[in-house]
């Protein structure tokens, strides 16, 4: 397999310390990795580095000349929000190109599961699902050999993260991709690169068998590194008795020997195995009881997104009590987060509703996917101040969280995704909460992140009501479930039923693949988008979406076997 792309010794500083240090490998034509590691652990920062957005405190990455690359981003650049969905695509072409590639846009926009009337939207209006479809659209426009993908399942809803792995799936290049979710890494990917303690650990095999192999050397290396041990406290016990016979004796050789066995002991100090720090931080989250038949009731209550406008969907009639673990689940855009703002406003207003009532003693927590009760401008120690005054139990918990004490100061504007979702569940470990609103709490969180929240949810004394789209959590973790479909909210009592519905009512969106299934490529680089000149079949089926101005540009597509016109 041909090499597109090579790293080595790269180093990176920050402010803060070192983020990693000499890493060194190669990817290959074919190559479909998975990267995963703790928040924070500087995986946004490699994929930056591989795409030259930003370059290394030392170390160089040498890039083939056939090899083009494309980073999809976690986030739509701000630039592109005002832009329709073809503006914001051919903004990745030269302007001289762009008229001649219209057409080319178009297909590529209907592959992705756009429709003809999606066109006009712009970026701004679309939903999360959608983001990360215009996203990989962007990136599929350049070609590209190796695609570079950070995190593209955040704020995917079940039908939309199928249609991500099957896209993985078929794509014909290669690919690195920072992805929490073991599923979806397990069903693209056949390499595994794990960042932690400041080096990279690369295996052959899919993310749960690899994470497995790490675990499994972690354990070796502990019990070697335990035998080294105690071979060097052994060394040192013999080199101190030889010293202080060699001073109480006045005798030259016993202490000739004590030095040589110090000498010994850094030698062994030197070569021996490292093992890993772990997890900075365990997520715990505690809980308070209220004696009551009820935290909240919702009785006839229509959920809009925002004053004014048109109602989302309807509850008849719901409550829910102490222990219950609810989750909230339909597709995107449906209104689950509409609800659980609707209930924070309520509880901050303290106005009486009679469609929404809150027990009068109940506190609540909210978790916010925005992150925004986080202000920017606040450091990390004063974001803290609303859920533990006390200075002290503030300053413990960064710490104990993997924020040292000179990063207190540091303004929250600066965290990465993942660092920001760690304050805020810092915040909520701080505080009891009898009633606890979860927002897509996962989508920032690592896979330990995740396993340690669904073990804490399990125990949690008071309520909670959970919107997310992660399988395993809400599997592990919730005992009743709550789906949004056709404008109201219904009880379910069965997780595989609620899911099979979703999949039942959403749209069915496929990846086109080649006649035959086989994988087309073009010299220069892997098609991944619409190759008119080797895929017809799939230019066919989305040929009705594209408009007639550029049909006439390319009118005609040509096959290996011959000619064939499309015809209007």
């Amino acid at each position: 397999m041909s090499t597109l792309l090579t790293a080595q010794s790269l180093h990176v500083d920050t402010a803060f310390g070192t983020l990693f240090d000499d890493l060194s490998f190669t990817l290959k034509k074919g190559d479909r990795i998975g990267l995963i590691g703790y928040n924070g652990c500087g995986k946004s920062t490699l994929l930056k580095l591989l795409d030259g957005t930003i370059s290394p405190t030392s170390g160089a990455i040498a890039q083939a000349n056939h090899c083009h690359l494309a980073r999809v981003e976690q986030h739509l650049p701000d630039d592109i929000l005002p832009l329709t969905l073809q503006e914001a695509v051919l903004a990745q072409l030269p302007e001289h190109e762009r008229a001649a590639q219209q057409w080319r846009v178009e297909a590529l926009l209907a592959e992705m599961g756009f429709t003809p009337e999606n066109l006009s939207l712009t970026a701004q209006t679309l939903s999360g699902g959608q983001h990360t479809r215009l996203l990989l659209a962007r990136a599929l426009m350049r070609n590209p050999d190796l695609l570079l993908l950070d995190e593209p399942g955040n704020h995917l809803d079940l039908p939309t993260l199928l249609w991500l792995e099957q896209f993985l799936q078929n794509w014909s290049g290669s690919f690195v991709v920072v992805s929490h979710d073991p599923q979806l890494l397990d069903a693209v990917t056949h390499g595994t690169w794990i960042l932690r303690d400041r080096t990279l650990h690369a295996f052959d095999l899919p993310c749960s068998a690899a994470r497995q192999a790490l675990a499994e050397r972690d354990v070796s290396d502990a019990l070697r590194h335990k035998a080294e041990q105690k071979e060097i406290d052994r060394v040192t016990a013999s080199a101190k008795r030889l010293a202080t016979w060699g001073r109480v004796y006045d005798n030259e050789d016993l202490s000739r020997k004590a030095k040589q066995m110090e000498k010994q002991v850094q030698r062994l100090k030197e070569v021996q195995t490292e093992v890993t720090s772990g997890s900075q931080w365990t997520l715990t989250l505690q809980g308070d009881a209220l004696r009551a038949d009820r935290l909240l009731e919702m009785t006839n209550l229509s959920v809009v997104p925002a004053p004014g406008a048109d109602t989302l969907f309807s509850i008849a009639g719901i409550r829910l009590k102490s222990g219950d673990r609810v989750a909230i689940v339909g597709r995107n855009g449906c209104g689950k987060s509409s609800l659980l703002r609707l209930i924070w406003q309520q509880f901050q207003s303290q106005l009486a509703s009679p469609s929404l009532v809150l027990h009068p003693r109940v506190t609540l927590g909210y978790y916010d996917q925005t992150l925004h009760q986080l202000a920017d401008n606040d450091s990390l120690f004063d974001a803290l101040e609303a859920f533990a005054p006390q200075p002290e139990i503030r300053k413990m918990a960064l710490i104990s969280a993997g924020f040292p004490w000179v990063r207190h100061a540091q303004r929250v504007s600066t965290l990465s995704g993942g660092e920001r979702s760690r304050l805020l569940f810092v915040g909520l470990t701080l505080a009891r909460y009898s009633l606890l609103m979860l927002d897509e709490p996962t989508n920032h969180l690592d896979m330990e992140g995740k396993e340690a929240l669904a073990e804490t949810l399990q125990s949690y004394n008071g309520g909670v009501l959970l919107v997310s789209h992660d399988r395993q959590l809400i599997s592990q973790s919730c005992n009743r479930f709550w789906l949004i479909d056709n404008g109201e909210l219904s009880e379910w009592h069965d997780l595989e039923a609620v899911n099979a519905r979703i999949r039942e009512t959403s749209v069915e969106i496929t990846v086109p693949k080649t006649a035959g299934g086989a994988k087309t490529e073009k010299s220069g680089g892997s098609i991944t988008g619409i190759d008119c000149w080797n895929n017809f079949s799939i230019l066919s089926s989305v040929w009705p979406t594209i408009s007639p101005a550029s049909r006439n540009i390319k009118n005609r597509c040509y096959r290996r076997n011959g000619a064939r016109r499309l015809n209007v």
